[in-house]
């Protein structure tokens, strides 16, 4: 193909790759959508205009060169795109399946808002990389010389992985410490497979591990080592923890068995996936399998929830949001594809309190209906419960997707020099994310609350190349 192929998008209609029946996906764990033939995704990808100023790119935390890899990939010169691609992202096959593209970058293509729909971004993103490991083109990371300066990051989620990657390949030794068995944070316990197989995530800690990178896992810091013990075996330490502790509500019965949190429910149907044994799981505790379930959220959190829960056998699957569809924080295409496959919304809804059965456990939610008031601080309108009006919801399962908060990592660690903010996350300069702690960095949601995947990774390289700096002038940034 030439350049003439591109701009094509007045007489080639958008296209997303085939998706599959929900009478077929809601049967397994697998990804919703196909991948892109060779001809479709050059097809799709010229349908880009080649804009002078490309608000995909401006948009995109990381910056990708989109229209750059769009149209080396409608050239059929894909293992430049991948190249390209890879330049920004330390992890496109996984962006291009989990970003929510509908904010980002594909919310923003100058011709969905001339109207002809946008381009595939990420779809031809994941398409690229997918085929570039399927053809040898990833290679493994090789420094060209090692350095004796050592790393340790706190962490193995993206942020973490993403500056360690950059790290490794400038030769720097890198630690890697995280408090469960496998690495990968949420995209390996708390993101369902149906959003991102877990091979794709395995597949790149395997290259970090054979590219040099050390992982301590099942390492608790604060208990199994401390966190002053790390930074005295390391010339630098990134904190990239993440926010696990789940916000909660006080409503009455809210203890009672069978009002779960969403992260226990998500990581115990991960960690079946992998065929670990999961007490929790297999005495139903948290299978949704028979149940009538609840989700209370309207983040993609809940969307993963209700979406697992019907693969899981639910009878039936409801989720309350107490704000209205266009309010909702989670993405639009997520929301469809949990309708598509039978989840009933609830909208403008907020649980009072939960009706407990005879012995104990969790037989329905008390519901009361909401009205959108005046605009909160950040401009959406604040709910407002309308009284009178609550029901309830029969329900054996309720799952609570309310979102994260950071843990109080100065008490945890015995840091109490560690500043942080009136939230609770780690206080960090917003270019360099060097803490107040001399050889200290922070990046991903323990800096910027509950956020994106594409962030921490922005974050994580960001904070790679600030190390660096600081590792080759370690006196003179120190005495700064």
């Amino acid at each position: 193909m030439s350049q003439n192929s591109m701009l094509r998008f007045v007489t080639v209609d958008k296209e997303m790759p085939e998706k599959r029946p929900p009478e077929a996906r809601t049967e397994d764990f697998h990804e919703i959508y196909g991948q892109y033939l060779t001809e479709k995704a050059e097809e799709q990808a010229g349908r880009c205009s080649q804009c002078g100023v490309p608000y995909c790119q401006t948009h995109c935390p990381l910056h990708n060169n989109i229209p750059d890899w769009l149209m080396l990939t409608a050239q059929g010169r894909l293992e430049e795109a991948y190249e390209l691609s890879q330049e920004t992202n330390t992890f496109p096959e996984i962006c291009g399946r989990i970003c929510p593209q509908d904010r980002l970058c594909e919310g923003n293509c100058v011709i969905e808002q001339a109207g002809h729909g946008t381009v595939t971004i990420g779809a031809v993103e994941k398409y690229i990389t997918d085929t570039a490991f399927e053809k040898g083109w990833v290679k493994p990371i090789r420094p060209a010389q090692e350095r004796p300066e050592s790393v340790g990051i706190i962490g193995a989620g993206p942020g973490g992985l993403a500056a360690a990657d950059r790290l490794r390949r400038a030769g720097v030794q890198v630690t890697v410490y995280d408090r469960y068995d496998r690495a990968g944070g949420l995209m390996t316990y708390g993101i369902p497979g149906f959003k991102l197989e877990k091979p794709v995530v395995m597949q790149r800690i395997d290259q970090l591990a054979d590219g040099g990178v050390e992982f301590v896992l099942n390492c608790n810091v604060g208990e199994d080592i401390s966190f002053d013990a790390i930074r005295g075996k390391h010339d630098a330490v990134l904190i990239a923890t993440g926010v696990y502790k789940s916000r909660e509500l006080e409503a009455p019965n809210v203890t009672a068995p069978g009002v779960v949190r969403a992260i226990d429910y998500l990581t115990a149907s991960n960690r079946k996936s992998f065929g670990d044994d999961v007490p929790e799981f297999d005495s139903g505790e948290l299978d949704a399998k028979g149940r009538r379930v609840v989700v209370i959220g309207g983040g993609d959190t809940a969307m993963d929830c209700v979406r697992t829960a019907v693969r899981q056998g639910a009878v039936s699957v409801k989720c309350l949001y107490r704000r209205d569809r266009a309010n909702m924080p989670g993405s639009q295409r997520e929301t469809q594809n949990a309708e598509e496959e039978g989840v009933e919304f609830v909208w403008q809804t907020a649980p009072r309190g939960f009706v407990t059965g005879d012995d104990g456990a969790v037989s329905g939610v008390i519901v009361q209906k909401m009205r959108l008031g005046a605009p909160d601080a950040t401009g959406r309108r604040s709910p407002e419960a309308i009284e009178g009006a609550d029901y309830t919801e029969e329900s054996d399962l309720v799952i609570m997707a309310l979102g994260f908060e950071p843990e109080n990592l100065p008490a945890l660690w015995n840091v109490p020099e560690l500043a942080v903010t009136r939230w609770g996350t780690i206080k960090a300069k917003f270019n360099t994310h060097e803490t107040d702690l001399p050889g200290v960095w922070a990046v991903g949601d323990i800096v910027r609350g509950a956020s994106l995947v594409v962030w921490a990774i922005r974050d994580g390289r960001e904070a790679a190349d600030s190390i660096l700096a600081y590792l080759e002038q370690p006196a003179q940034v120190a005495a700064e």
